[in-house]
């Protein structure tokens, strides 16, 4: 699935590649006078390494006229071409059929890549060498595994110390999409390592041709065409000779150079398989990550344990069962059902795409596919029933914020319930009480569950309405920070790179913030709720001082109620205030904290993120 815009250009680059392979496949066995395991090796590295394997079979080995092949090829640096196509061709299909087998069986990466590279030697050495390479070579199979084992480990160990911190580096980097055989940058990076491993390989192998350890390019001809290019016996070899006499090799290495050389590439690819821990946890596998997106600029060393990357991860665009309309509002008031007196509600859990701008749609989590969820309110003594469904791709619970509920009610995963797994579903039971304003969110993983959205409001009013201090208009504010770049929503933390970058306000940033209108002489009381996981904002309004009336949900006694201008909302606090529209205009009620009132760092129409106005005219005061 497209999630980020290097899926595009994989998308281009593969379409490319199996366009290419197509034409590498057709040219070489209709015109190309290459063996049958020479033009097998084209067409696998092209299939890898795309428009490259392309290039690579034009400039190096694709006859330019009838006849022309065995000049052609003669150059030492197309001979070496060919060696490495050759090792590149067994040795990355056996790493490559080996990589996915060890995602699929949840393998940690340092063993991965001891079973990739077990696998490449083996599939290159027993079966493109000796066995494919057999009537070329003359002997029996074993007398070719026997000659073909140090050229073939050689070479192995120079393409898989290219190839092991591509795939190690990129697997586990910010996007461990590429650790998931399913995804396309899975494949991509195996194209990107094989094309590195050719390149760290090509050397080696360019040695070897000229030693007579490998073969390079050949060329066989049928017994009439042979005749016409007799002049060529350096790679025809005259007629009525074998095919393993045409292209016997003369080995003139010592063996002070070919230790020399052979130290250097277990040397490289020691350094390969091993450097890349010295940066990246390789104790983690495919399902340790779970495909995690990391937010751009978190930390991740070779500590970093797997459910802090699944924590932090982003929200794959997959999950998103739902896509609300762009203008939707979070915090509707939820309608209960009637069962024998008690008064049940329905609440679901699911990922849902939500846009806090009209350009700005983040795919969070959600109750009742809206954000925050909708509003339950009920009287103080109400039995409460509430019937929670999970449709997240994760556990989860819910928790009622500073009420007195029974233990087995509160919340808490694995502390008081188990998690609500994906599918399942629970009912939460309980007397509602005290009176005040309070709210729901996730208990399971909150950092990450509630940084996306699964939080919402719950009044209780008192039985005796009497008993609280009244206004003429009420207004709930839930506070949130998000964290959305590059089209991608993480939840937002006081962490490297998990800074947020965009607030809300009931699930709009300004200028998509309510208006509420007044008129002069009306009160309001605004419920300001802490839902946010990180900042202690201080709310400030505008047009003259509020009185804070109640805290955490408790009513102030009269002389405890105090006169302010600003009060700090803090995670998980809850402050009502009652403000008097004393002059006609449009009045902000925003957070003190200029970054917080702006969206990614910029201002629309005068403010931003936690912003909202309050516009006091002679007019119907209405919710616009």
């Amino acid at each position: 699935m497209i999630a980020q815009p290097i899926d595009y250009f994989l998308v281009a680059w593969f379409v490319l590649a199996a366009c290419s392979t197509a034409y590498v496949a057709w040219d070489q066995f209709h015109h190309s006078p290459e063996p049958a395991v020479m033009k097998w090796g084209f067409v696998l590295v092209t299939l890898y390494m795309g428009p490259i394997g392309l290039l690579l079979y034009v400039m190096a080995d694709k006859e330019p006229s009838p006849g022309e092949h065995e000049d052609f090829v003669k150059p030492l640096w197309k001979q070496g071409v060919g060696s490495t196509i050759h090792c590149v061709a067994g040795d990355a299909t056996g790493i490559i059929l080996a990589a996915v087998v060890t995602a699929t069986l949840g393998l940690p990466m340092w063993l991965d890549l001891i079973v990739e590279y077990a696998a490449g030697f083996t599939l290159g050495l027993f079966i493109f060498q000796s066995l494919f390479m057999r009537n070329m070579m003359g002997g029996t199979y074993w007398t070719n595994v026997r000659k073909s084992f140090m050229p073939e480990f050689i070479s192995m160990n120079a393409m898989m110390a290219g190839m092991a911190p591509v795939m190690s580096l990129l697997m586990m980097g910010r996007d461990m999409r590429a650790m998931d055989p399913t995804e396309l940058l899975f494949w991509g990076v195996m194209s990107l390592g094989v094309i590195a491993g050719f390149v760290v390989a090509y050397p080696v192998n360019v040695w070897m041709v000229s030693r007579g350890m490998k073969h390079g390019l050949m060329t066989e001809r049928a017994e009439e065409e042979h005749s016409r290019h007799h002049d060529h016996p350096h790679q025809s070899g005259e007629q009525g000779t074998s095919s393993h006499e045409q292209h016997a090799m003369r080995p003139t290495f010592t063996r002070p150079q070919l230790a020399a050389v052979t130290l250097t590439t277990i040397l490289m690819v020691a350094g390969g398989l091993t450097i890349p821990s010295l940066f990246v946890n390789m104790r983690l596998s495919a399902r340790d990550v779970g495909g995690a997106i990391m937010p751009p600029g978190m930390i991740m060393g070779w500590d970093t344990r797997g459910e802090a990357m699944r924590d932090m991860a982003a929200v794959h665009p997959r999950y998103a069962i739902y896509t609300a309309a762009s203008g939707a509002h979070g915090d509707t008031l939820l309608q209960a059902g009637n069962d024998h007196g008690v008064k049940v509600f329905e609440l679901e859990m699911a990922a849902v795409r939500w846009n806090i701008l009209p350009d700005v749609q983040l795919v969070g989590y959600a109750f009742n596919k809206q954000i925050p969820g909708p509003r339950i309110r009920v009287t103080e003594g109400d039995h409460v029933r509430i019937h929670v469904t999970n449709h997240l791709p994760e556990s989860t619970t819910v928790h009622w914020h500073g009420l007195s509920v029974p233990n087995q009610m509160d919340g808490p995963a694995n502390i008081t319930q188990q998690p609500i797994p994906p599918g399942g579903s629970y009912t939460y039971d309980f007397t509602a009480g005290p009176a005040g304003t309070f709210f729901y969110h996730t208990h399971d993983h909150a950092d990450r569950q509630q940084a996306l959205g699964l939080y919402g409001a719950l009044i209780i009013d008192p039985k005796d309405r009497r008993q609280e201090p009244q206004a003429d208009l009420e207004y709930v504010v839930q506070l949130q920070e998000w964290l959305h770049r590059e089209g991608l929503t993480y939840p937002a933390m006081l962490m490297e790179g998990g800074m947020p970058n965009y607030f809300t306000i009931n699930g709009k940033a300004y200028p998509a913030t309510d208006t509420v209108k007044m008129k002069v002489g009306q009160t309001i009381k605004l419920r300001f709720i802490g839902s946010n996981n990180n900042f202690v904002h201080p709310m400030h309004v505008h047009g003259g001082p509020f009185k804070v009336v109640a805290r955490d949900g408790y009513i102030l006694q009269p002389n405890a109620q105090f006169d302010a201008d600003t009060i700090n909302i803090g995670p998980g606090q809850r402050y009502d205030v009652i403000w008097t529209a004393r002059r006609p205009g449009k009045w902000l009620v925003h957070c003190h904290i200029p970054h917080h009132t702006t969206n990614n760092n910029v201002e629309e129409q005068g403010g931003g993120g936690l912003t909202m106005l309050l516009e006091v005219g002679s007019g119907q005061q209405e919710r616009g």
